[in-house]
């Protein structure tokens, strides 16, 4: 796969026309309700709306029932789905792997090894933090380096200061952010979403990966 730039807790359609404009190859659309960045399934139809042909839709979704996920799959018309919960690999037989994007929690090597029970169509390893993800908190970079199974999307306190280096260290196949390019919980900052994206694409033009 190409390097793949995520932006992930979009809320409005806007910011999702916006990062689509600066490249990001995927928009997160966060349906757990413990989120900050939830979005009710009304204003994810005006967001998938604002998001152009080529550009992946994902949702995000955390302990949710099987059956409610592959309902708003549809009804939303989503290209992936983000399982960020405590989801177990036996319940999910109704989405095809290929739709799959399993996150990860890095604490330790077991944490790795449980997840490796999935065959998504790739992995998103975050940092192991209080809640689902969104604290802004750096992931184990060198564990993931070492025992990371591809393919993978880098998460995990991100920013256009850091991205680089999280790319030089653990070569991923992309980048997933939410806070490090807010200017406010849920509101995309234009300047940081530039940087981002520019940094971690020349970054991984650097390393050699694949960029479209």
């Amino acid at each position: 796969m190409n390097f793949l730039v995520k932006i992930c807790g979009v809320t409005t359609p806007e910011d999702a026309a916006f990062v689509s404009k600066a490249g990001a190859g995927a928009i997160g659309l966060n349906f757990w309700r413990g989120s900050k960045r939830f979005v009710e399934d009304a204003r994810a139809r005006e967001i998938v709306a604002a998001i152009p042909k080529g550009v992946l839709r994902v949702g995000v979704f955390v302990n949710a029932h099987p059956l409610v996920v592959t309902e708003t799959v549809t009804d939303l018309a989503l290209d992936r789905v983000q399982l960020h919960g405590d989801e177990k690999v036996g319940s999910w037989s109704d989405l095809p792997n290929d739709q799959i994007i399993r996150a990860v929690r890095v604490y330790d090597e077991a944490s790795l090894k449980e997840a490796h029970a999935w065959d998504p169509w790739a992995f998103i390893y975050d940092s192991h933090t209080e809640g689902y993800g969104g604290a802004g908190e750096l992931a184990n970079w060198g564990l993931i380096a070492a025992s990371g199974r591809r393919p993978f999307l880098l998460a995990g306190g991100l920013t256009p200061e850091n991205v680089a280096q999280g790319i030089t260290v653990t070569k991923p196949n992309g980048v997933d952010v939410a806070t490090g390019v807010e200017s406010a919980v849920g509101v995309k900052d234009r300047s940081k979403v530039r940087a981002f994206i520019e940094a971690a694409k020349g970054a991984a033009a650097r390393a050699g990966l694949p960029v479209g």
